[in-house]
């Protein structure tokens, strides 16, 4: 990306341009990115300043430094931010209209459209610099609509939890490893909401039917090939009798073998034993739902395998998140600044697919030009009604 949005690059910056959604421009207006024309021309120029900040990873000073001397734009860093604030559903839009275009598997065939589905997740960020300061974002995003509902930026104390989301009837909340305890099963539950949820073997106890421990190990050991587990089981807090079920698949042995290792590794970062429980377990996938039975194991796996078409975009989002800068205390400009790295993202896998797609020329043909001239015939020839 950086090769891509340098400023000395004009052609690279051209082919760029052939990959985003028809009408993004109209769209900066539509959705308030362009309302008042001060300090840029046009969308393209408010884009690539903005592509600085978000897929080069400078600060909005620096941003604005190399856009001046670029001969951008002349425009401050606190106004910079104030466009960032103004463009997060232009970003948004634009990041939905990219995945739709270039992902080829889509959240919602592999979701369905009759639930609410929003990804909750969570990470860490740390400011460049001798005085940057570290926080956690935490933060909820739709699919497939990729809107990023709620956003909450904390100390990283502060730790990943279900609880921090409102819930709304209908609302199926997926989440990795890290949002695997009763407390927040609880919030998602009695909110009117369901949980499809990674689990470990002691993060989340489980009972079975008689109010015993669940042995899941155990269970675990009876899977081999492609065998699927689905087994009913509850979770109590309090008072409260959750009932649901673990859903759970052997991986092949090339699978296993890296989770093994990653297990052994992070254990031995925070100076622990690895048990031999949880290397066992590393073997497997499996993961705890609220959601009726209609839904088979094989679905609810599936359901849970396509939370990582988006986690896709994740990884790469928070390998860059560190290099980017962000007020911590305004929220508005970090919902901005999270659609416009998931933007970036998408647009890496945009770029990704043209090519594996083999072309000549490397971008779209039908978005780089709407009338191609026919010099020897002195006629037009429509590439988009071809």
């Amino acid at each position: 990306m950086p090769s891509v949005v340098s400023l000395d690059n004009v052609e690279n910056w051209e082919s760029l341009l052939t990959f985003l959604p028809e009408g993004w421009e109209q769209k900066a207006r539509e959705l308030g990115a362009l309302k008042r024309m001060r300090k840029f021309a046009n969308a393209k120029q408010l884009l690539r300043v903005l592509l600085i900040h978000l897929a080069d990873g400078c600060s909005l000073r620096e941003t604005a430094v190399r856009a001046k001397y670029g001969g951008v734009a002349v425009i401050s860093d606190v106004a910079l931010l104030k466009r960032l604030k103004a463009s997060g559903e232009w970003l948004r839009w634009m990041a939905a209209q990219t995945m739709t275009n270039w992902v080829d598997k889509q959240p919602s065939l592999v979701f369905g459209n009759n639930l609410k589905i929003r990804v909750i997740d969570g990470t860490t960020v740390e400011e460049p610099g001798s005085t940057g300061s570290t926080w956690r974002i935490h933060y909820s995003i739709c699919l497939p609509s990729l809107q990023c509902d709620e956003v909450y930026v904390t100390s990283p104390k502060e730790g990943e939890s279900f609880k921090r989301f409102v819930v709304h009837h209908g609302d199926l909340f997926i989440a990795d490893r890290g949002f695997s305890n009763r407390a927040g099963v609880h919030h998602v539950v009695s909110g009117g909401g369901n949980v499809l949820i990674r689990m470990n073997l002691s993060t989340l106890p489980v009972m079975d039917s008689d109010g015993k421990p669940f042995p899941l190990l155990d269970h675990l050991r009876t899977l081999s090939g492609t065998k699927i587990g689905d087994w009913p089981v509850c979770i109590v807090q309090g008072e409260s009798r959750i009932t649901g079920r673990i859903c759970a698949i052997k991986k092949n042995k090339a699978a296993a073998e890296r989770a093994v290792r990653k297990a052994v590794k992070d254990s031995r970062k925070k100076g622990h034993v690895t048990k031999s429980e949880t290397i066992e377990a590393a073997s497997y996938v499996f993961v705890f739902t609220t959601l009726d039975p209609a839904f088979s194991p094989t679905v609810v796996l599936e359901m849970y395998r396509g939370r990582w078409q988006i986690e896709l975009a994740f990884k790469r989002l928070k390998s860059i998140m560190g290099l980017g800068h962000l007020k911590k205390t305004d929220v508005e400009a970090a919902r901005a600044w999270i659609h416009g790295k998931l933007f970036v993202a998408f647009l890496i896998e945009a770029l990704i697919a043209a090519a594996e797609r083999f072309s000549p020329w490397g971008y779209p043909l039908c978005q780089a030009a709407q009338k191609i001239p026919l010099p020897m015939e002195g006629r037009v020839f429509d590439v988009t009604s071809a």
